[in-house]
């Protein structure tokens, strides 16, 4: 099985190494001092107090590693747009790519149920539908990060925590190929169950996100300052119950409330906020992916979103403040 990890950073180098010694076949795609690391001293993966190494091809020129069964995108989603021409090489008759990005994939309303918004594209993350048009809808597969990794070093990923990444068709149904890479998922000890509803889990992640990053980013609270504050606490609220109505419009079923969702941040503690961890490092910020792609979501289900919108603005203008949007 040959998988081509594109984005092999935190998340990505984590998966590389794992499914490396599993046995797959697996290249990576970086660039810069990471992957210069990587080609002269392979790829480091720190689990605790192990340590685990693998030499899997790295480059910067996807066009040396030919035709993939699996390209793994975990890039930020943001980034996608610009490297569609380079992931090209990649593209087999049979390939598929799995999202392993925050927010709403690309695909999202392909096999959506037969309804209205069948087909839709959506601007903010899928700017002038290039990846629909270019990837292809039908090559998709869904996948939802929960771990969390750090990229410690040029070629060293420290695993931090979790090891689930539930993966599911867009139709819903168990194919070979969703079999074939929840297996190897498996033998590669991670957890890969498969969804037959997976935008429902697409939305509870992003539930979290379209509150406590943009307001993480707004104050520099950690989550649980934000759910333990009445102020940042009511606001967060009001955006997610702002976001369910329209995910619910959409056919999603949240199998937790708000408040127990919001309980559940609050309970990680003094965690940052992966768009709190990029303004403080310089980095772009996923404003449109997490926040934006709701307020998008909105208008085509003519549902007012006040209080996203008030947020959106605000998180928006202090990213290109600093020049990271």
């Amino acid at each position: 099985m040959k998988v081509c990890i594109y984005g092999a950073g935190a998340i990505g180098g984590y998966l590389g190494v794992q499914f490396a010694q599993a046995g797959a076949d697996v290249s990576l795609v970086a660039r810069g001092a990471h992957l210069q690391a990587m080609k002269d001293n392979g790829l480091k993966l720190l689990i605790g107090d192990e340590e685990r190494v693998v030499h899997p091809a790295c480059t910067d020129n996807p066009a040396e590693l030919g035709e993939q069964d699996f390209i793994v995108v975990a890039l930020k989603a943001h980034s996608v747009t610009g490297v569609l021409d380079a992931m090209k090489p990649l593209l087999g008759e049979r390939t598929r790519v799995v999202t392993a990005v925050n927010g709403i994939p690309y695909w999202y309303f392909h096999k959506h149920g037969g309804n209205a918004f069948e087909g839709k594209t959506l601007e903010s993350v899928d700017p002038g539908a290039r990846q629909w048009n270019e990837l292809g809808p039908e090559r998709a597969i869904g996948c939802i990060v929960y771990p969390a990794t750090e990229l410690e070093a040029p070629g060293v990923i420290r695993h931090v925590y979790g090891d689930k990444f539930p993966i599911g068709e867009p139709s819903g149904e168990t194919t070979g190929d969703i079999q074939r890479l929840s297996g190897l998922f498996t033998r590669a000890g991670l957890q890969a169950p498969i969804l037959d509803r997976v935008r429902d889990e697409i939305w509870l992640k992003l539930w979290g996100n379209v509150c406590f990053n943009p307001i993480s980013a707004l104050t520099h609270g950690t989550l649980d300052v934000i759910g333990s504050d009445p102020g940042t606490r009511t606001l967060a609220k009001a955006m997610m119950l702002e976001a369910q109505t329209i995910a619910e419009t959409f056919g999603v079923k949240f199998r937790v409330d708000v408040e127990r969702r919001i309980e559940g941040a609050r309970k990680v503690g003094a965690h940052k906020t992966s768009m709190l961890q990029d303004l403080e490092r310089n980095r772009p910020m996923e404003i449109d992916p997490l926040v934006t792609v709701v307020q998008e979501m909105g208008r085509i289900a003519e549902i007012p979103t006040p209080a996203i919108d008030m947020v959106l603005a605000l998180v928006m203008q202090r990213a290109r403040m600093a020049g990271l949007y």
